[in-house]
């Protein structure tokens, strides 16, 4: 076969900040996923991506082919309108699983495809399979059968799904391009387009515990990702919001779950129900079945969202009635004075859940279902000398050292009240930010 384009010319082309035409994205990213563009060359061109960037007609492009690249699923003849969530990642973020559920009370379906965790971020698939019989891996009959008659569905994307996209990043982790904006946001956005969810809301996370560390970068990537989703007909809209401290009380599989349930049964602590809440309402009024907060948050507190939950979890499998697992060793870090707990950083309290056993450092590796870390404070809470700050939870205590190490430094106690805000820090729409 006689290829269309020359590889070198394309690197040549992006490496002297020249556009890339339409036919030459459409070819590298076709010749990569075949195979005859070699990792090599596509890493001299996702660095000379990171370092010349894109316009948003190349970026459109890039995530066409990406899209082009594998199947596309089609919601088309379900009986509700469809809406999707996707986080950019980080410590503590169980939101997906109150709010699948609450959203589908409405009358609308949720087709989550989530993953695994890797690293500092949990998966939330990780945490869901810490329930009893839980699974997975669904068939597209089996989702689509789920959707219609329980409204909300959590599972594993399928392998045929923007494979381009698999293999771009499996390379961009070990060449030090993860950072590309470009890259990122055709990443996500791939997956998401090919979904065929109808609206698409993004928690596009920034602070210490997230991907991006500064406002100004997260916004950079949500207008991206925002006009991507309306280049493709998709109503998208974006959430910046804080991950400087970890986002309720846990951190790990099964404590988050348990954490989920709590804020599926009205209560739970206040930031996981506000981004709930928040999430629900953005994902509603872009699915056309708008409704105020007052009454989403109804529907967290009467039952209604429970009961999906219950629904969704049996459709898989799982008990939504089983006990938990619970790690059978615990440890705690204490506050070292009286004071105000000034800070907690969300990274730290990441990598110690990892290091506890609640992440994987490779994709193969396993996780235990009980391990992580559990807040008794947050920053502006008064405490006192040798009251518990977190509780280390793990399987196998030998980790307890290097959870420890990560968490040195990781919280202050002083005498000034931490400032209090909004969980939600900007919104991102098709036509620029509103506060």
């Amino acid at each position: 076969m006689t290829e269309q384009h020359d590889v070198v010319d394309v690197i040549r082309a992006k490496r002297d900040r020249a556009e890339l035409s339409d036919a030459q994205i459409d070819w590298v990213v076709d010749a990569y996923t075949r195979g005859v563009v070699a990792d090599e060359q596509m890493s001299a061109l996702a660095m000379a991506i990171l370092l010349n960037g894109m316009d948003r007609r190349e970026i459109s492009r890039w995530t066409g082919a990406m899209i082009a690249s594998g199947e596309r699923m089609d919601f088309a003849g379900l009986s509700r309108p469809t809406a999707d969530k996707h986080s950019t990642g980080g410590v503590g973020d169980k939101i997906t699983l109150p709010l699948a559920p609450l959203v589908a009370v409405f009358g609308v379906a949720v087709p989550q495809l989530s993953g695994r965790g890797l690293g500092h971020t949990g998966g939330t698939l990780d945490k869901l399979e810490s329930i009893p019989g839980w699974r997975a891996d669904l068939t597209n009959e089996a989702m689509m059968r789920q959707l219609e008659e329980v409204g909300a569905v959590i599972c594993a994307a399928g392998s045929g799904l923007a494979p381009a996209d698999k293999k771009l990043y499996a390379l961009r982790d070990v060449t030090g391009t993860v950072e590309a904006i470009p890259l990122i946001a055709s990443s996500i956005m791939s997956k998401k387009i090919a979904e065929g969810t109808g609206a698409l809301v993004l928690d596009v996370k920034v602070g210490s515990g997230a991907f991006m560390k500064t406002e100004g970068d997260a916004r950079e990537l949500a207008e991206t990702m925002v006009a991507l989703g309306t280049d493709a007909g998709v109503r998208t809209v974006a959430l910046l919001t804080d991950m400087s401290t970890p986002l309720g009380l846990t951190a790990g599989n099964a404590l988050e779950v348990r954490e989920s349930v709590e804020v599926l049964a009205g209560g739970g602590p206040a930031d996981v129900v506000d981004l709930t809440v928040a999430l629900a309402v953005e994902m509603l009024a872009g699915a056309g079945r708008p409704q105020d907060e007052a009454e989403v948050r109804a529907a967290l507190c009467d039952g209604r969202a429970m009961d999906v939950w219950r629904a969704m979890i049996s459709a898989q499998g799982g008990d939504p009635q089983a006990e938990l697992p619970r790690a059978r060793e615990t440890e705690q870090v204490v506050a070292d004075r009286d004071g105000v707990l000034e800070s907690l950083d969300a990274l730290a309290v990441g990598v110690a859940a990892w290091r506890l056993g609640a992440g994987r450092a490779r994709k193969e590796d396993p996780v235990q279902a009980g391990a992580g870390v559990e807040l008794h404070a947050r920053p502006g809470d008064q405490v006192r000398a040798g009251q518990p700050l977190l509780t280390l939870h793990t399987d196998t205590p030998e980790r307890f050292a290097r959870a420890q190490e990560a968490l040195a430094g990781a919280w202050r106690v002083g005498d000034t009240a931490a400032a209090s805000g909004s969980v939600v820090l900007d919104r991102v729409d098709a036509d620029g930010v509103t506060r």
